[in-house]
């Protein structure tokens, strides 16, 4: 059966104010409202707390299972590094940290191709990381400091690579997917080159990353409809970690499900298992070939959870220790450990390789970051204007910043 029948969802045992919803659980099997049928199957995944990955999971081969390993432990072994130079003073603000949640970003994003793009959230390092932006130049961003991918004026939150096709992390809630929307509608977006330039090539895919919180708010919907409209080739991909900082999903919403959210405007929604990277990844597969074919957006609901507070600032009183202590033992790194082993795609020599090889790797990211040279003064009107004479730089040619007294008022200015 396709990735893309719309599942029943089955949230975890947690206490919900909300009153038994009078709505029927499930579409369908087809609905002319919709512009392709839908049909509804029922999935139990978040009731077990086994670690053994289905077999009915689709077949990767060897190679493709340690490139998934690799990059999950890649993501957690630098978030935990970052963990530790936090709480070392090296770095400063707020952190976000996506420990227990690099199914999602794995499962997606390695299936990307250079010229496809990604837009993040504040909890964006390893999206980054599986995009391809180097650790060095991740670890420096975190840091401040000039080897970073924005030459550290973004920071935890802002990470940014044009190269790299990593469009933003995002602070503001939901402020990612007008982005991302708008990236598909202007030049060179696919509708400019579709309605002006005539062109009949294959799109690029760009993924909106956003969170169960965002989902309650107006661009989130006001964005499905521009991209249902002109069957943009976005993924809306909701990282559902059950709490938007300290409020619990099933509180804040009047209908938890969000992957209903996309069929009313004619968005395929799609529900599934965020810890299993392998069923993660053939929804992905899915969708993106059904947004490169110019068939439209696809709204997918990965329900997941986060490992750490909501940012390492936050002592994480809110959420129960049985709560946590059932989502650990799902922790999706293990599951596929375990599945590599029982379909022989790899040899404990060969993974002890690997975590070898990103051991090495967050360590030459921390030696970097330390070394690398702070921002000059003089960096920081840059990407502030867009031409600083008259306010930036003074008649002499000089920026105003490097004047000593410059911070001490600008009424003169």
């Amino acid at each position: 059966m396709s990735a893309f029948s719309v599942l029943k969802l089955r949230h975890p045992p947690l206490p919900s104010p909300l009153p038994p919803s009078s709505k029927p659980s499930s579409f369908p099997s087809s609905s002319s409202s919709l512009r392709f049928p839908l049909r509804t199957v029922s999935a139990n995944v978040l009731t077990s707390s086994s670690t053994s990955l289905a077999a009915s999971h689709p077949v990767i081969s060897r190679d493709e299972g340690l490139d998934l390993y690799e990059d999950m432990v890649l993501g957690r072994s630098f978030e935990d590094m970052c963990a530790q130079m936090y709480y070392r003073g090296k770095m400063f603000g707020f952190v976000h940290l996506y420990n227990g949640q690099e199914a999602v970003s794995t499962g997606f994003i390695r299936l990307l191709e250079k010229k496809d793009s990604v837009v993040s959230t504040y909890r964006d390092h390893v999206h980054a990381l599986s995009k391809g932006v180097p650790a060095r130049e991740v670890m420096a961003e975190l840091f401040g400091k000039t080897g970073g991918c924005c030459r550290g004026q973004g920071g935890s939150m802002h990470m940014f690579s044009a190269e790299h096709g990593v469009l933003g992390g995002f602070a503001f809630i939901g402020e990612g997917i007008p982005v991302a929307t708008g990236r598909r509608l202007s030049p060179p977006g696919v509708l400019y080159r579709r309605e002006v330039l005539k062109e009949q090539t294959h799109d690029d895919v760009t993924i909106a990353f956003f969170g169960d919180g965002t989902s309650n708010n107006g661009q989130f919907f006001e964005c499905l409809n521009m991209a249902a409209l002109w069957k943009l080739p976005i993924i809306f991909v909701v990282e559902n970690n059950l709490w938007a900082i300290g409020m619990s999903h099933l509180r804040a919403t009047s209908d938890p499900e969000i992957f209903k959210k996309g069929p009313p405007f004619g968005i395929p929604g799609v529900h599934v298992d965020g810890m299993d990277v392998l069923k993660v990844r053939q929804v992905a597969k899915e969708a993106i070939e059904r947004a490169r074919n110019g068939e439209g957006p696809t709204l997918v609901e990965c329900e997941t959870y986060r490992f750490r507070g909501h940012s390492l600032a936050d002592p994480d009183e809110l959420r129960k220790p049985d709560e946590k202590a059932h989502y650990a033992a799902r922790d999706p790194i293990t599951a596929l450990k375990k599945y590599l082993f029982e379909q022989d795609l790899a040899t404990e020599s060969e993974l002890k390789a690997i975590d070898k090889k990103i051991d090495d790797a967050i360590e030459d990211a921390v030696e970097f970051a330390e070394s690398s040279p702070h921002p000059p003064r003089s960096q920081l009107l840059e990407n502030v204007f867009a031409d600083p004479k008259g306010f930036g730089i003074g008649p002499d040619g000089k920026y105003r910043c490097e004047d000593p007294g410059f911070t001490q008022g600008t009424a003169q200015v």
